[in-house]
């Protein structure tokens, strides 16, 4: 039997590989033709746009990998269906239950891969290509409003171990690739809200362990007095000034980033930040929750496939089999992104927002599977 087992992996993960190689031949094919337009403006040229699609890889292989398992089971076991390889193991004592087994230990390798694609390659991937075309392009990141990027912040007694004194708001004119922050305007409040301070600074670096170096700043305090106006409002001017703050870098990225591109462990940094700052952070939950299930959606996606090795070949050729595993897996990327959607806009738990895609697959897997065997 281990015989037998290995040979059906081996068809398997070739299967897979194969299809997956031909979505992303397909993929980059398009992501290239949506580059060149870019080629020519700045630094960007077409060796950029191709460095740019390959750092994309590693994210449509995280993406894709549920859809690949899918048509590539279905394209694997059609075959030996259509060998009568499939009909000869079940004669030989291979129970539905076994093949299950089977695909299940080949769908949790895909689904440790998919895994670290998702956590490590490709967020990091994304990071790097979206810095060498700002780079290139010599570009700043900023959000669409006139006045900049805004974040809020707490202030709190012993730098970020202390109780919360007050709240802070960020405005930062332009974000550079490198992380440098420019144009930063604070506005710092008590617990009563009352407007304690307004610092401005040219730039802002990153200094690590929670603190930014800001350079020429100013700072305006207001005292709270009444009763004399030149003491109740000072300002003062310094070339540099640390500053302690909750925000970081890799906060400020997830400003602009995809929520879907992101690792889970940044969703779940960033969820406690705004919790934190009292903020909604439904869609950063969601995203959390979907990264968590996702890879599990591989065993659904090859429990959908088992079926149609039992199918008779003159029910349909390899062809059609593949063409309605492509229609499946499409109807689940496209479920999925609706239930995100709807989870969102319904104030749905998160991770049943998450579950429920997988979950109605799943159970469609085993009411086929039971009526295959009642047949």
């Amino acid at each position: 039997m281990k015989v037998l087992q290995r040979y059906i992996s081996a068809q398997l993960f070739s299967s897979v590989v194969f299809v997956l190689l031909a979505f992303l031949a397909l993929f980059a094919f398009f992501e290239l033709i949506g580059e060149l337009p870019r080629v020519g403006r700045g630094g960007y040229q077409l060796h950029h746009a191709f460095l740019y699609v390959l750092l994309g890889f590693p994210g449509y292989i995280y993406e894709l990998m549920p859809t690949a398992a899918l048509i590539g089971t279905i394209f694997a076991l059609s075959q030996l269906a259509a060998r009568s390889e499939f009909t000869i193991m079940r004669a030989s004592g291979m129970s539905p239950r076994m093949a299950g087994w089977i695909l299940a230990q080949v769908g949790i390798v895909l689904m440790v891969i998919t895994f670290l694609f998702g956590e490590i390659v490709a967020p990091a991937s994304s990071e790097m290509a979206e810095k060498l075309k700002l780079r290139v392009q010599g570009a700043a990141v900023s959000q669409q409003f006139r006045s900049g990027l805004w974040t809020k912040d707490v202030i709190r007694q012993n730098g970020m171990t202390g109780k919360a004194i007050g709240s802070r708001f960020v405005n930062v004119r332009e974000v550079r690739p490198d992380g440098q922050l420019r144009g930063i305007r604070l506005y710092e409040f008590d617990p009563e809200f009352r407007l304690t301070k307004i610092v401005s600074a040219d730039t802002a670096n990153y200094a690590g362990e929670h603190t930014w170096r800001l350079a020429n700043v100013s700072e305006t305090s207001f005292s709270g007095s009444t009763q004399n106006i030149s003491t109740a409002v000072s300002t003062t001017t310094a070339p540099n000034r640390n500053l302690i703050s909750e925000i970081t870098p890799d906060i400020l990225s997830v400003l602009f980033a995809d929520p879907d591109r992101m690792s889970a462990k940044d969703l779940s940094s960033y969820v406690r930040y705004l919790t934190e700052n009292k903020q909604n952070a439904e869609r950063y939950k969601i995203a959390f929750w979907k990264k968590v299930v996702y890879p599990l959606a591989i065993l659904v996606m090859m429990a959908l496939a088992l079926p149609f090795a039992y199918l008779h070949f003159r029910t349909g050729g390899v062809s059609l089999k593949i063409f309605i595993g492509i229609m499946i897996g499409v109807s689940f990327q496209l479920i999925n992104s609706l239930f995100s959607h709807l989870g969102l806009l319904n104030t749905w738990p998160p991770a049943a927002t998450a579950m429920l895609p997988s979950a109605m697959f799943l159970l469609a897997a085993i009411a086929t599977l039971w009526r295959m065997q009642r047949r």
